[in-house]
């Protein structure tokens, strides 16, 4: 769910001799991150999706480069009225990779399993408004909703809604079985996961026959890798300070977009001295964003002060709010009966915007009696302690989910903000159809955890690709956490 996305493919030296240049048609494609299993319906791990998302699984609704929706398995849908019941029409012809039918019942399964009670779905509250799903016939799907919801066709496209089946479910997180371009092949831990053209594939084949996801996590590596044309492609690329020695070399392209990744210091709102909204003002006056874009990202990424993205029309500039200033801090903590300061932890999973980031925010907390503790961590431990466990002072990561600020809803997610009153708008936003009441209460909804300082806001993350220069159809922006491959290929 969180964190740098990650893209990257590649051809070894023997397969070029072997065939030509001409025929290169697989690649090795790196990433920073591993996921911890691979069912993307079960998991907060964005990793997952980095990987399967729209090449092994598809959803009924599906994101476009730009994060426009479009139809996945769904090829239309009607909505009543009073938007209360979505038809679906399913694709011709669609067949699982173990060759069996994709049909509505598949559909009506992969919904009733996200919100079942015992679910671990980590974003099941996004569908919570689906009252029941019914199969007209194999190939009409309704779903009844018990209210409007106005994001329901943007729900649906994430990876945690892809459509799986009752036959392969029980393997899932090892044997992943899609209706993709791409079959799943094999996952050696802690190096590789392979996938290669499905030849019954439903739409447009892939170009490609077969891609290779390596995982690299040190950056010193992801750039000797690249340099040395080990890998075909590193999204989400670590070390952006080596950034211009790509530009400048013509084997390479340097792919700089957005993301939907909102960087930020996640504050643990129910652990003392955190739950007095006067030592979060104050941890947020303490932060220097732009030295920590500088330092840790070396320029790339655009402050931010709320958890919103700025390139969404509905953007809310707050960075005003919390701008860096460490004698208000001090103040603050003061204030609050701190004036000598205190102790908390920070834990920081992989990604180099964490690790690095981490070290700048601890040295800039320190200057305000804050001593932070680090603790480098992987992200399995990351996801059991920190997200699960909510055994944590602060921690870094970027929430790369689109349009997400309804986790702030949820009293129970790991940072724990509980706002009634955020809490029914989200629920008035999801009722609402009209685009212009809805971005008014987007800015509400992002003036208000501004004003609670829920969490250090920072800044959102930069998509930084490096690709061999003959690639072509990578996405630049990364409008959810995926490395979709069904439009990549070589040029001639």
């Amino acid at each position: 769910m969180f964190h740098l996305r990650s893209l990257l493919m590649g051809v070894s030296t023997t397969a070029l001799l072997a065939t030509g240049a001409a025929a290169k048609d697989d690649i090795t494609l790196a990433m920073q991150l591993e996921p911890p299993h691979l069912d993307p319906t079960s998991a907060a791990a964005g990793a997952i999706d980095s990987v399967l998302y729209s090449n092994v699984f598809e959803g009924l609704t599906r994101f476009t480069s730009d994060g426009a929706i479009v139809p996945g398995l769904a090829k239309s849908w009607e909505i009543s009225e009073d938007g209360l019941t979505y038809t679906f029409t399913l694709q011709e012809g669609v067949t699982f990779h173990d060759g069996t039918t994709m049909d509505a019942d598949d559909v009506k399964f992969t919904l009733d399993r996200i919100l079942a009670e015992d679910s671990a779905n980590a974003q099941k509250a996004l569908y919570a408004s689906i009252a029941e799903v019914n199969v007209i016939d194999p190939a009409t799907v309704e779903v009844k909703l018990s209210e409007p919801n106005g994001m329901m066709l943007f729900n649906l496209a994430w990876g945690d809604a892809v459509i799986v089946a009752p036959e392969s479910i029980e393997n899932i997180k090892q044997q992943p079985i899609g209706t993709g371009a791409f079959k799943f092949d094999s996952w050696t831990q802690g190096d590789s996961i392979e996938i290669s053209r499905y030849d019954g594939y439903w739409g447009e084949p892939a170009k490609l026959a077969s891609a290779t996801f390596k995982f690299i996590s040190d950056p010193t590596a992801a750039f000797s890798a690249m340099m040395a044309e080990d890998i075909d492609v590193f999204s989400g690329f670590p070390a952006p300070e080596n950034l211009p020695q790509f530009e400048a070399d013509p084997r390479f392209q340097v792919l700089v977009g957005s993301t939907e990744g909102e960087t930020i210091l996640s504050t643990n709102n129910k652990q003392a001295p955190f739950d007095d909204v006067r030592v979060r003002q104050a941890l947020a006056h303490a932060i220097d964003r732009q030295a920590i874009i500088d330092g840790a990202m070396f320029g790339y990424g655009t402050p931010i002060g709320t958890h919103f993205a700025p390139h969404n029309p509905a953007y809310v500039d707050l960075t005003a709010q919390s701008a860096y200033d460490p004698e208000k801090a001090i103040a603050l903590l003061e204030e609050a009966g701190l004036g000598d300061g205190f102790e908390t932890t920070l834990f920081l999973p992989p990604p180099s915007y964490a690790r690095r980031g981490g070290e700048i925010i601890a040295a800039q907390l320190a200057e305000v009696g804050i001593k932070a503790e680090i603790t480098n961590v992987e992200w399995a431990q990351w996801l059991e302690s920190v997200f699960n466990g909510k055994n944590f002072g602060l921690t870094i990561v970027s929430h790369t989910e689109p349009m997400d600020i309804g986790i702030y809803a949820n009293p129970d997610y790991y940072f724990q903000y509980d706002n009634p009153a955020f809490q029914e708008l989200m629920n008035k936003l999801n009722a609402t159809t009209d685009p212009d009441a809805r971005t008014e209460m987007l800015g509400e909804a992002q003036r208000i955890i501004a004003d609670d300082y829920v969490n250090g806001y920072l800044f959102q993350l930069a998509a930084l690709s490096v690709a061999k220069s003959g690639l072509q159809g990578l996405w630049a922006n990364a409008p959810t956490q995926a490395n979709d491959l069904t439009g990549v290929s070589w040029s001639e």
